[in-house]
């Protein structure tokens, strides 16, 4: 069962609680978490081939400027869709296929691959401050949807969906694309990923084992409990873990990925925070058999 709850810890404890090698049963076990503590920044910073890297920096093209209002405070909010061939194309769909999409009852599963940018404070033309996204999706897909006005208002609604997901918002459906704008703002670059994760790679073969896999027990603690989150916490239950060498674990901005082998445990959640991957950090302790997983919070 999971939950999200606070806890009182302090921030001096927690860095008590990654420091103090009394969770340690031996130099042994210090060094199977070192090693899981390398992999984890290894597998975040995209490091695991350097020859290799699964991430760039691409600077996007200006498309088109969707304006919209923030719920239920009524805040001015623009959308900037942006073009990039680096961002790659969603499967081919026509345009009967995209109405049967739209009229289906899980119009979910199909996916537009998309990256999407941190807000920023611009100034409108009333003089007034807002807030801007970013949101970059694949040129030749941008520019078959400005064709049509049924793929456009479909960019433009999965775009939405995409910031409201990700950035925990409620955006107005009333939208208006403005006509002599094409984005608000100056284009910042965006890092984007140009592979999937060795590790989630690495799963796809063993779907089948995965699936036997039990879903452990955790709990989600947000530090401090008061004020601005600074810290996610996540505690994982492994019983049965006999050590850090068993697991593969991936931390992403709003997701984590844990699988303990052989096929014992196996987790995948979406948390409601955008954290730092770079400075997460994991520790494994063999006595408690918990996982504890600390991850810098950016924003919630």
């Amino acid at each position: 069962m999971s939950c999200v709850t606070k806890t009182t810890t302090l921030p001096s404890t927690l860095t008590a609680m990654m420091t103090d090698s009394s969770l340690l049963n031996s130099e042994q076990e210090l060094q199977q978490q070192e090693e899981l503590y390398q992999q984890l920044l290894l597998q975040t910073m995209g490091k695991m081939q350097t020859k290799n890297p699964d991430s760039k920096v691409i600077r996007p093209e200006p498309g088109m400027c969707v304006k919209t209002l923030s719920q239920p405070g009524k805040q001015k909010v623009f959308v900037n869709i942006c073009q990039s061939n680096s961002v790659p194309p969603p499967p081919d769909l026509s345009r009967e296929e995209l109405e049967d999409l739209l009229q289906s009852d899980d119009p979910s599963g199909y996916r537009v691959p998309m990256s999407l940018g941190e807000p920023h404070i611009e100034i409108d033309n009333s003089s007034q401050g807002c807030t801007a996204y970013d949101v970059v999706v694949n040129q030749e897909f941008f520019q078959k949807c400005q064709k049509d006005p049924l793929f456009q208002q479909f960019v433009i609604l999965v775009s939405m969906e995409g910031l409201e997901n990700k950035y925990n918002l409620e955006l107005s459906r009333d939208w208006k694309v403005l006509k002599n704008r094409k984005f608000l703002g100056s284009v910042s670059e965006q890092n984007i990923r140009t592979k999937s994760r060795p590790v989630i790679q690495e799963l796809k073969p063993q779907e089948s084992s995965t699936a036997t896999a039990k879903r452990p027990e955790f709990t989600l603690l947000v530090e401090p409990p008061d004020g601005d989150p600074e810290y996610l916490i996540a505690e994982i239950m492994l019983p049965g873990v006999p050590s850090s060498r068993s697991l593969v674990l991936d931390v992403g901005e709003d997701r984590l990925v844990l699988t303990a082998r052989p096929s014992l445990f196996h987790l995948d959640i979406f948390h409601p925070f955008l954290v730092d991957q770079e400075n997460s950090v994991a520790q494994y302790n063999n006595s408690t058999q918990i996982l504890t997983v600390t991850m810098p919070v950016v924003s919630s």
